[in-house]
């Protein structure tokens, strides 16, 4: 195994950073445009990883190890999950790498991929970031295994690409629906019988299928702990990721709506009783209409628990509703602190009275 032995320098005319090394004879050049020292790294980890020279199998074809990867990634994500990488895979990754040598990879084939899934298929931003997440995992997967050492940079999305803009309850939107709690059943005014689980999607940003998996054992007094939501299909799973299975310590609305559920439904397994996803969202509509609120889809309740939380630090919200980044430090590694909890849940009430007192003035 070679050593390197110089490091990777800034070239400003061609904004990157470059290390040359050299190898039984053969000389290598190793590039990163990322700015700063994190760049740097980049470069040399590419030079080090070719010096190394520890790829074990240098003839491997990229079908043949993305199947391994999915097998890899079931053991770590839901089934819905796990079957949008599948047709990912199969509608717009295979057409266009499946052929090649998992080592002749690199960032311009990969990004080729996303250029035709946008140029031939028109997809939106989002997918588009999808399909890049998981070359970007694949690539890992690759490393880990020695079978690659391709690190890719910066994947492009298409400025072009559709993004569209989400809905939120607006404020006084939020005000109707903690003032009303009939709908129309019938022809007739009566209580919606999951009015509770509205609200307590807007105060805890709870997913859909999260509300749906709720169970009167995951609670206490003043938290939840979800661990289960019931997908489109209706099949139970832990949740998204690994890191949907959190506990959410309760605002006061947030620990009266759960109350007064309590009353409603007490001695039966679920928390709301809701048979399905299509059931919570044609019930939602229903009482959209009757209560004059601009209708917003059941997943946008969770943004509008995010718009609303947006004055508490970032990293507590990202725990309260399950997000992280690619290697989300803090939410492996970081502990709540005594006290810092109930902080939590006061922050959270004074958010939500900023935006119903509001409506009261």
């Amino acid at each position: 195994m070679s050593t390197r032995t110089n490091t990777a320098k800034w070239d400003s005319t061609r904004q990157q950073w470059r290390v040359s090394v050299q190898k039984d004879g053969v000389r290598k050049n190793f590039y990163s445009s990322k700015a700063g020292r994190a760049g740097q790294r980049i470069a040399n980890a590419k030079a080090d990883a070719w010096l190394d020279g520890t790829q074990t199998q240098p003839n491997a074809r990229f079908d043949a190890v993305y199947v391994q990867f999915l097998a890899q990634k079931e053991k770590t994500v839901s089934k819905g999950y796990l079957d949008a990488m599948q047709s990912r895979y199969t509608h717009h990754i295979k057409p266009v790498l499946g052929n090649c040598k998992v080592a002749a990879l690199n960032d311009g084939k990969l990004q080729g991929v996303i250029d035709t899934a946008y140029s031939k298929h028109g997809l939106s931003a989002k997918t588009l970031r999808n399909i890049a997440g998981d070359l970007t995992a694949f690539c890992k997967y690759c490393r880990l295994h020695q079978i690659s050492t391709l690190r890719p940079e910066n994947i492009i999305i298409p400025a072009e690409a559709a993004r569209p803009d989400k809905s939120i309850l607006q404020p006084d939107d939020i005000a109707k629906l903690f003032a009303f709690s009939n709908t129309l059943t019938r022809g007739k005014p009566e209580p919606d019988p999951y009015v509770h689980a509205y609200r307590l999607a807007v105060l805890t940003g709870l997913r859909p299928g999260e509300l749906i998996g709720l169970r009167w054992a995951d609670t206490r007094a003043d938290r939840i702990h979800v661990s289960r939501a019931i997908n489109v299909n209706g099949a139970v799973t832990q949740g998204k990721n690994k890191n949907a299975v959190r506990t959410i310590v309760l605002s006061d609305r947030a620990k009266q709506e759960l109350h007064e559920q309590w009353l409603l439904t007490a001695g039966q397994e679920s928390v709301f009783g809701i048979t399905s996803q299509s059931t919570l969202r044609h019930c939602w509509q229903r009482f959209c209409d009757y209560n004059d609120i601009s209708y917003v889809s059941l997943y946008e309740l969770r943004h509008t628990f995010v718009s609303v939380a947006q004055t508490l630090p970032e990293g507590m919200v990202k725990k309260l509703v399950g997000h992280s980044k690619d290697m989300d430090t803090w939410g492996t590694y970081a502990h709540m602190m005594d006290g810092q909890d109930a902080q939590q849940a006061a922050m959270l009430e004074r958010a939500f009275d900023a935006v119903l007192n509001e409506q009261k003035a």
